[in-house]
C-alpha cells in the first residue's frame, strides 16, 4: 500500500516538474517574441528642392538735403515723379508701385556743441516695388544709375530687397512623400545589414519646412527643405 502511495507521489512530482518546465519554456518563448516585436529603428528622410521666388519686394530709397523746407519738399516730389516714370517706362505697372511719406529731419534741432551742418534739412523717401515679375525687377536694379546721372541720390538698400515663396502648400504633399520614401530606403538598408525584416511604421513625425536663399548671390532662388523622422518595426 505504501509502495503504491510512493509511486503515485513520484509520478505527481514528475508531472509537476514537467509542467513547470513547459510553462517556463512558453513564458521564455513569449518574452523573446515580445522583445523581438519591440525592436525598431529610427531614421530620417530628407526632401530638398529649389524653386524661383514668387514675389520680389524692392524698396528704393532716395535722399534730398536743403536749407529751405518748402523747396526741399518740392524737390522730393520731383524726384518721386522721375523715379515713378522711369519704372513705368521699364515695364513696372502703376499698381506695383507704392510710396511712403517723406521723412524730413531738421538737423538744427539735433546739433550739439555749436557744430554747423551744410544743410539744415534732410529728407529720405522710399518707393517700393511689389511684383511677381522677378526677372523684370532684377533687370531694373542695375539701371538706377541712369537716374543717378540726373542728380537723384539713392541710399544703399540692396540688402533690404526681399524675395518671397508663396507656393509652399502646393509642393508640401510631394515633398513629404519624397522624405518618407527616402526614410524607408534608409531603414531598409539598415534592416538588410542587420539581417532583419522591415516592418510597419511605429511612429512618424514631420519636421518644419524651411525656406532659405540658395546662396548669397542668388536670393531669388529658394531652397525648400523638410526632414521627416520615421520609426519602423524590425522583425
Amino acid at each position: 500500500m505504501s509502495e503504491d502511495r510512493t509511486g503515485s507521489a513520484m509520478i505527481l512530482g514528475f508531472s509537476l516538474m514537467a509542467g513547470l518546465l513547459g510553462l517556463g519554456l512558453i513564458v521564455s518563448t513569449a518574452t523573446i517574441r515580445v522583445k523581438s516585436f519591440e525592436r525598431s529603428v529610427v531614421v530620417k528622410g530628407l526632401s530638398e528642392r529649389e524653386y524661383p521666388a514668387d514675389v520680389v519686394i524692392w524698396p528704393i530709397q532716395f535722399t534730398r538735403t536743403g536749407n529751405d523746407a518748402a523747396a526741399l519738399y518740392a524737390s522730393v516730389e520731383e524726384d518721386t515723379e522721375s523715379i515713378r516714370s522711369f519704372l513705368m517706362e521699364k515695364g513696372i505697372r502703376e499698381d506695383e508701385i507704392s510710396l511712403s511719406p517723406p521723412a524730413v529731419t531738421d538737423k538744427s534741432a539735433f546739433s550739439y556743441g555749436g557744430q554747423e551742418t551744410p544743410f539744415r534739412y534732410s529728407s529720405i523717401r522710399t518707393i517700393t516695388v511689389y511684383s511677381s515679375r522677378i526677372d523684370t525687377v532684377r533687370a531694373l536694379m542695375s539701371s538706377l544709375a541712369e537716374l543717378g546721372r540726373q542728380g537723384i541720390v539713392f541710399s544703399d538698400t540692396a540688402y533690404q530687397t526681399e524675395y518671397l515663396f508663396n507656393r509652399l502648400n502646393e509642393i508640401k504633399p510631394e515633398m513629404i512623400e519624397e522624405a518618407t520614401k527616402n526614410a524607408r530606403e534608409v531603414a531598409q538598408r539598415f534592416a538588410d545589414d542587420s539581417e532583419s525584416s522591415l516592418g510597419k511604421i511605429k511612429k512618424a513625425s514631420q519636421g518644419q519646412f524651411s525656406i532659405s536663399p540658395r546662396d548669397r548671390n542668388n536670393p531669388h532662388i529658394k531652397r525648400i527643405r523638410v526632414v521627416s523622422t520615421v520609426e519602423y518595426y524590425l522583425r
